[in-house]
């Protein structure tokens, strides 16, 4: 079973620094790109709570969620939106079936829900996600 477990996010004052960690398990970690999400407040949907890792309409979520970083499977490159770079770094640790998005120069606009997330086949596979809120 695919299983994400993020962990990282919290309460931080703008122009301050956060580390988010996604740990995976339940697939062969090294083989697949891995992805960050967020989701703005106020378009949280429901998870569902017997499966950590929702395998949902890929469409239908992204919608509400933006797509902030991805980082091939070798971790040999990277991509981010233009609201993230120079400011958040992705990387992963393959022995650790681990990627992190380091976030610095933190806005009140990051302000979200943060996902991990990756494509296997014709499913998408989704965490259950960090809080991160950017505030004075």
């Amino acid at each position: 079973q695919v299983q994400f477990v993020e962990s990282g996010g919290g309460l931080v004052q703008p122009g301050g620094s956060l580390r988010l960690s996604c740990v995976a398990s339940g697939f062969d970690f090294s083989e697949y790109a891995m992805f960050w999400y967020r989701q703005p407040p106020g378009k949280e949907r429901e998870r569902s709570a017997d499966n950590p890792a929702d395998s949902t309409d890929i469409g239908g979520i992204q919608k509400e969620r933006e797509w902030v970083a991805g980082i091939i499977s070798t971790g040999g490159s990277a991509d981010y939106d233009d609201s993230v770079k120079g400011r958040f770094t992705i990387s992963r640790d393959n022995s650790k079936n681990t990627v992190y998005l380091e976030m610095n120069n933190l806005r009140p606009e990051d302000t979200g829900v943060y996902y991990c997330y990756t494509s296997i086949g014709t499913g998408g596979f989704w965490g259950q996600g960090t809080r991160v809120t950017v505030s004075s």
